[in-house]
């Protein structure tokens, strides 16, 4: 047998193989014209080999990134080297639909591309076969485990109830504003405040009500905060606010307003209103203060301060303040 029957047998040898493997196979010549598409490819396109042979792969496939596909089967061929795309730059090249049971979640096929170039006798590329590997199960499953850290994460700094950072990790970010201010001085104020006689509407209304009434009062919050504002639920009843770059003075025009929207919009719990009051208290950041938990000390008794006098009022720190609490 001649060498060139030999190559003819192995090469349909080869091509039989690629044209039932669980890879997608599809060469292109230099204008980008199919010269060869493998079972894969039919199955998940729904195209034949046949009625696609000698097509332009963008005529047959107009929603491809033509530009995108240019660009790396020309860098392939004039560097006569590999090339590979993976799903986590590009999701897929060929919009398949995902057909697996398993990650039926997930609309499109997620696809692994490798683009390698083909020398013809002369020893200059010819052509540039694509092949496509379906990564949807792994795909899936990193997304699905990133997606679960990122709920978990979320989950571990938020308060449940009223979706304000929890306790733990408001202190955190104070901690963080604290030194930020140390060594940059500039403005700052923490405003600690909480409902007035929280207790008789849990005794007389249930907690329910109670725990509407805390979702309602953190969605007013947000409705009032800047960007760069830190809201936390402190514990109960009791929130707590970092406002970047306010002075006490902004600080005292934003708890009163805050105070406002609370006392002259009643909640609606269970087809009932109920109206609520807030006592507010407040402390700018200042370069005698020894830590963060001598601020938030201090804004806490400003709090107290205005329970004391009455409440349903906002109290600046000063230290003249009585600290006696109710």
């Amino acid at each position: 047998m001649t060498d060139s029957a030999t190559d003819m047998r192995e090469f349909h040898w080869l091509m039989d193989m690629l044209a039932t493997i669980e890879v997608g196979l599809v060469l292109l010549d230099e204008e980008h014209r199919i010269q060869v598409w493998n079972a894969f490819m039919e199955h998940h396109s729904g195209r034949s080999a046949s009625s696609l042979h000698g097509q332009s792969l963008f005529n047959a496939f107009p929603e491809l990134p033509r530009e995108w596909l240019e660009r790396k089967t020309a860098m392939v061929r004039q560097l006569n080297t590999r090339a590979f795309s993976c799903w986590e730059q590009r999701p897929y090249l060929f919009p398949f639909p995902n057909g697996r049971p398993i990650t039926g979640t997930e609309p499109w096929m997620y696809q692994n591309i490798t683009f390698c170039p083909l020398t013809g006798s002369d020893g200059q590329v010819s052509h540039v076969c694509l092949l496509v590997y379906d990564v949807s199960d792994a795909a899936t499953n990193r997304r699905q485990l990133e997606q679960a850290n990122a709920q978990l994460s979320h989950l571990s700094r938020t308060d449940q109830l009223t979706g304000l950072l929890n306790r733990g990790t408001w202190e955190a970010l104070l901690a963080h504003e604290y030194e930020r201010h140390s060594r940059y001085q500039g403005k700052g104020s923490l405003v600690m405040f909480d409902i007035d006689h929280f207790k008789q509407v849990n005794d007389n209304y249930g907690h329910q009500a109670g725990d509407e009434i805390l979702r309602e009062l953190s969605r007013r919050v947000l409705d009032l905060l800047r960007q760069s504002d830190i809201a936390g639920r402190y514990g109960g009843e009791e929130f707590a606010l970092i406002l970047p770059e306010t002075d006490a003075g902004g600080a005292a025009v934003f708890a009163e307003r805050l105070r406002q929207a609370v006392a002259d919009t009643p909640f609606t719990v269970a087809k009932q209103q109920l109206s609520c009051s807030i006592s507010l208290g407040t402390c700018p950041w200042s370069e005698d203060l020894p830590d963060y938990a001598c601020w938030l000390a201090r804004a806490d008794q400003a709090l107290y301060a205005s329970k004391h006098q009455g409440r349903n009022r906002c109290t600046p720190w000063s230290s003249l303040l009585d600290q006696s609490r109710d």
